[in-house]
């Protein structure tokens, strides 16, 4: 009996923790989904952020930081508005109230707090543009090694400078390009110079003492560049001619880092061909930047791990090329069908794509959003999503929610996307 006994109370005792086990799971996923802070129209607001049955199963209640609670906390912040346009939901001022959301109405979830902000009005983009960025400093790419006229292999800068290094100074002088770094080395007659240099956002102080090449030139066996191009999709314009673009920012093809830039030019592009994407090699828009003064369409401030930021030149004439749309955000953003705006011919079009999965709270914010393209024409021209498309808006039930950012490498047909609201934030902030 006793055997029994103790047999039946183990059994039980893993039938409770197997139980209580997968209530904590659940109640956890149902947490992660629900994000930490939010956006909202107007006082008392109260989003849904499942969908049926489970919709059903949670609720949230108003909560003012007097403590008051349902109706009587929408009550007191009667008379309260938000400020025009989008508001910083980290740095707003007074424009706050909290949601309590519930399990079943008694198991407490999580409490969110929700920005209150005046709808946003913005134009879409769609359209190529070409980027022309100047690095803050000149970026240091490598270290190499030199063949000195006496004949040894030299490398002057290993162990002093690293990729990734932006050399703002060299004996005393500041460096805008590649070009007058050279200069300061080739005049140096062998002796060390002095740099001041910016290391993972520390400036620090080395020197590096230049030899006599082969060729007669004093060097120190480093890689450097002052620049970078490229073509994108333009995002967004808002009322006041500020723009956003890509979705991501730019980072140096050899260290792989963003870079850190002092302003930049977006010229005019045209798309003259398509790479088509196909599984393990994605596809890419190839296009033509004008570089030429007459089309210049505006400057680049801000290169973030969100995009790139600036203001557009001329915009009166350039938003009577696009439409308005209002901003939606992230927790009104659902799967399902979408469209994506981009240029692949002459002229940008909408595109049909699903939205396979959102992600409202953690992880990488440029992957907030998995999207995969069902129109038929896109995918015959381009298999999918493709290298160049990266800052198309995507659209869902009217609204501008967010922008494409980067390809499925093993399936070009899915990507990823940023809620257009981390766009808008960030575009406001400064560096």
């Amino acid at each position: 009996m006793n055997i029994r006994r103790k047999y039946r109370c183990f059994v039980c005792c893993l039938l409770v923790s197997g139980i209580c086990l997968l209530g904590f799971s659940v109640w956890h996923l149902l947490c992660s989904r629900i994000p930490d802070t939010m956006t909202v129209s107007g006082y008392g607001e109260i989003p849904e952020l499942f969908s049926e049955p489970v919709a059903q199963w949670i609720s949230g209640e108003v909560t003012i930081k007097n403590g008051k609670t349902g109706t009587a906390a929408v009550e007191a912040a009667a008379g309260e508005t938000a400020g025009d346009g989008y508001v910083d939901r980290k740095s707003a001022g007074g424009d706050f109230y909290e949601i309590e959301y519930t399990l079943f109405g008694k198991i407490p979830l999580k409490t969110v707090q929700a920005c209150v902000a005046a709808p946003k009005l913005v134009y879409a983009g769609g359209t190529p543009i070409g980027m022309y960025l100047r690095t803050s400093g000149v970026l240091v790419v490598g270290t190499d090694a030199i063949h000195a006229k006496s004949g040894e292999l030299c490398c002057p800068a290993e162990s002093v400078l690293q990729a990734g290094d932006y050399i703002k100074m060299a004996d005393g002088k500041t460096l805008e390009t590649k070009e007058e770094l050279i200069d300061c080395l080739g005049m140096s007659g062998g002796k060390s110079v002095q740099l001041q240099v910016e290391r993972d956002g520390e400036r620090i102080t080395c020197s590096v003492a230049p030899v006599l090449d082969e060729s007669g030139a004093y060097r120190a066996g480093v890689w450097v560049r002052n620049d970078t191009q490229g073509i994108g999709t333009l995002t967004y314009v808002d009322e006041d001619g500020h723009f956003g673009a890509l979705g991501h920012g730019i980072s140096d093809i050899d260290t792989g880092t963003i870079l850190a830039i002092d302003g930049g030019t977006l010229y005019d592009a045209d798309v003259v061909s398509v790479v088509r994407g196909q599984e393990g090699a994605p596809g890419e828009l190839a296009g033509v930047i004008h570089y030429s003064e007459g089309y210049k369409i505006g400057t680049i401030e801000k290169n973030q791990q969100n995009g790139i930021y600036g203001t557009i030149s001329g915009f009166s004439l350039l938003a009577d090329k696009m439409e308005q749309y209002k901003v939606a955000y992230r927790q009104s953003v659902t799967t399902g069908p979408a469209q994506i705006l981009c240029t692949i011919g002459e002229c940008c079009e909408a595109y049909a794509v699903e939205l396979k999965e959102v992600r409202r709270t953690g992880g990488d914010v440029n992957k907030g959003i998995i999207l995969e393209v069902t129109d038929e024409k896109l995918l015959a021209r381009t298999g999918g999503i493709v290298q160049g498309m990266s800052g198309s808006p995507i659209i869902q039930d009217g609204k501008l929610i967010g922008a494409v950012t980067h390809v499925f490498v093993n399936d070009p047909k899915k990507g990823y996307g940023i809620f257009i609201e981390d766009m808008l934030e960030t575009s406001i902030k400064g560096d």
